[in-house]
């Protein structure tokens, strides 16, 4: 019996302890982005400066793409090179920015679906 818990504890994660990651990961998300908006003091200046224009940079990815980016890391990070992972990232950003579009939109209770299905 007990080395069957060696031999779990020293293989690849369980559905189990994934769940308990991602959990943790929406959990801790929210918590980040607090500490850093409290961390960074306000910008204040005596003089005008000119606002500089915007550079054609790609966007940082929020912090809960990057909490999922973590977690893919380290599930799979032994088959991710450091491109596929950029790319990861930004899909995972496109992923996270829809389900905030669709959380946006609030629904009244006589809305029906699109669609109705049947069997």
């Amino acid at each position: 019996m007990k080395t069957k818990a060696r031999a779990r504890s020293t293989a690849a994660p369980t559905r189990r302890q994934f769940a308990k990651a991602v959990a943790a990961a929406f959990v801790a998300a929210p918590l980040v982005v607090s500490l850093t908006n409290a961390q960074t003091p306000p910008a204040t200046s005596a003089t005008p400066t000119p606002t500089p224009q915007p550079s054609p940079t790609p966007q940082q990815p929020s912090p809960l793409a990057e909490a999922y980016a973590e977690v893919a890391h380290r599930r799979f990070g032994d088959k991710l090179s450091a491109d596929e992972l950029t790319r990861l990232k930004r899909n995972l950003e496109g992923s996270v920015r829809t389900g905030d579009a669709l959380r946006a939109v609030k629904l009244q209770n006589s809305d029906e679906p699109d669609f109705v299905f049947s069997a």
